[in-house]
């Protein structure tokens, strides 16, 4: 099946005081119809570079090298008027603070109206009527209410809602999620993660689901893919790579899951060391001052993606051992 999205050896590039910046080196990922991906890291690894990559929305000065295909359409060489037309259509995204997504000074119903502007056949009352039926299907009480009320009046997980239900009238080919539940409580995440499974029924495209937290990738994804510092470390279906890791990060970033921690403790794993800065120069696997498992060609060979099993790939000199 011909992948709805496909990366091949992107990096990207932002110029620094000095020399410019690597902060994604040479990953290559494909995203099925219908599929959802989580995208996996920590603060700092490239996975919302990559987002701003994907919309053709990277900062003035920053270069992508490689190449990022959506469906027919090489997005790196699309211009300006050309991208705009796809993002909010085809593409659409959850922002990890709708605050920030939303105009302050609009009602709310006012911008899901504005949101379908692309339906040219719908009436003002058509759109309104579709809004509205939205913002119950995610959950929110009293739609006509909220409707009329302006993003300050709600609360985080309300707002939260509002970003998702505007996404999906969109009725995107792709939807790109930058961690959609960062910035609320254990409560409201979980509501908003379910609310995202049940959204895939109504999304006939793929999803990129980017979290920093891997426990929640597998309550609403297929397949994971686990970025460290700009680099693709594993990649593979969900139940698999979290069953059976074959990458030591991976697997340290399961370890220090509190949800995976049978027996009480009064301290939580960590994993020793930093996270290497863009600029830094790498030899060997990047992983590799913090691996507990390193040996000799850790240190002076970079391990390719090798394969582990079907759709499963994993960068460690371990797997080709």
């Amino acid at each position: 099946m011909k992948p709805l999205l496909s990366l091949k050896d992107v990096s990207i590039v932002y110029p620094g005081e000095r020399a410019d910046v690597r902060a994604v080196r040479n990953v290559s990922l494909d995203v099925a119809p219908g599929e959802t991906l989580g995208l996996v890291g920590e603060s700092g690894s490239g996975k919302s570079s990559l987002a701003a990559a994907m919309l053709g929305l990277l900062p003035a000065g920053a270069r992508i090298e490689g190449s990022v295909h959506f469906e027919d359409r090489e997005m790196t060489a699309l211009a300006e008027p050309e991208l705009r037309r796809l993002r909010g259509s085809a593409i659409a995204t959850i922002a990890q603070d709708p605050f920030t997504a939303l105009n302050p000074v609009l009602r709310i119903g006012s911008q899901m109206v504005a949101f379908q502007h692309w339906h040219k056949e719908l009436t003002r009352a058509e759109r309104w009527k579709r809004a509205t039926e939205m913002l119950e299907k995610v959950g929110l009480s009293d739609p006509e209410t909220r409707m009329r009320q302006f993003p300050h009046q709600l609360s985080g997980g309300s707002r939260q809602r509002v970003a998702i239900g505007a996404a999906l009238l969109a009725e995107p080919r792709l939807l790109i999620a930058d961690e959609p539940t960062t910035a609320l409580d254990a409560t409201t995440e979980a509501q908003i993660l379910a609310i995202m499974r049940e959204a895939k029924a109504e999304l006939t495209g793929s999803t990129i689901f980017i979290t920093h937290d891997i426990s929640v990738v597998s309550r609403v994804c297929d397949r994971v893919a686990v970025l460290y510092a700009g680099e693709l470390l594993e990649t593979g279906p969900v139940a698999e790579v979290l069953s059976n890791p074959q990458h030591p990060y991976t697997k340290a970033l399961l370890e220090c899951d509190p949800a995976r921690i049978s027996e009480p403790t009064r301290t939580l794993p960590t994993i020793p060391g930093t996270v290497p800065r863009p600029n830094e120069p790498r030899s060997g696997c990047t992983f590799s001052p913090r691996c507990p498992a390193a040996f000799g060609p850790c240190t002076t060979e970079r391990p390719a993606l090798a394969a582990c099993g079907e759709s499963w790939k994993s960068a460690c000199h371990l797997v080709t051992v």
